[in-house]
């Protein structure tokens, strides 16, 4: 808010004031303009065209002997047989919980405690062989 004694903002504050006010009678209205004001828009094409003088350039053909071809990726690297089954135990258990519940298959108790079983020992197999050495900080993981 403007002191009294401070000219200069109470000037500023009518302003403001004045073009709120102005603001608020002409919300709502629009503009009219005349038919004669508005030019008609032509719409421009959308693809491009070549002209027929213009020759094609040495990048535009390839020839197919010399495309290029990736080389075969390696194939998936295979963990070893103990992790292989800790890692089943850690997602092939809770896949074929929600598989008997979904399909309403009632298991009988022994089966349900072997199952949590190897999910509960495969989770610490798979811990227990987690390296104890700290990454080295500069390490993002890749692998060139």
């Amino acid at each position: 808010m403007a002191r009294e004694d401070d000219q200069e903002s109470a000037d500023l504050a009518r302003e403001r004031e004045l073009e709120w006010q102005q603001i608020v009678e002409n919300f709502g209205e629009r503009a009219v303009l005349d038919p004669e004001d508005v030019a008609p828009v032509e719409p421009e094409p959308v693809g491009f065209e070549r002209e027929d003088d213009d020759e094609p350039s040495a990048g535009d053909q390839v020839p197919l002997d010399e495309e290029f071809v990736p080389p075969t990726p390696p194939p998936l690297p295979r963990p070893p047989l103990d992790r292989l089954l800790a890692w089943c135990g850690v997602f092939g258990v809770p896949a074929l919980v929600l598989v008997c519940i979904v399909a309403g298959i009632s298991v009988p108790s022994w089966f349900g405690l072997l199952l949590a079983a190897a999910f509960v020992g495969g989770f610490g197999y798979l811990v227990m062989k987690m390296s104890d050495e700290p990454r080295d900080p500069w390490d993002d993981g890749a692998v060139l």
